[in-house]
């Protein structure tokens, strides 16, 4: 694992940003499915620090993470990263 760019999910919870598949809204009603699914199968991680989920992320593991950001707002810190990443600088 080379250089592993980390991307706060919010209140100290932390994911590695290349193992993103998705960042989506909690609402729809497959979503739904997908996070009651994972936790049915002991793959869903809740790292909402008991506030409202509104998002929701899929990982390449099959693993699904609640968090209590916006998925605009961490959509935007994973780009911000791949952008770092890409250019060699801090963006």
């Amino acid at each position: 694992m080379k250089n592993a760019q980390l991307v706060s999910i919010g209140f100290g919870n932390i994911v590695q940003a290349s193992r993103v598949i998705a960042v989506v809204g909690p609402d729809s009603a497959p979503i739904k499915r997908i996070v009651q699914d994972a936790r049915e199968r002991n793959l869903l991680i809740d790292a909402t620090c008991g506030r409202k989920t509104r998002a929701v992320l899929i990982m390449d593991s099959e693993h699904v993470i609640l968090s209590g950001l916006q998925s605009e707002t961490i959509a935007h810190r994973l780009c911000a990263d791949w952008k770092e990443e890409e250019s060699g600088e801090e963006v």
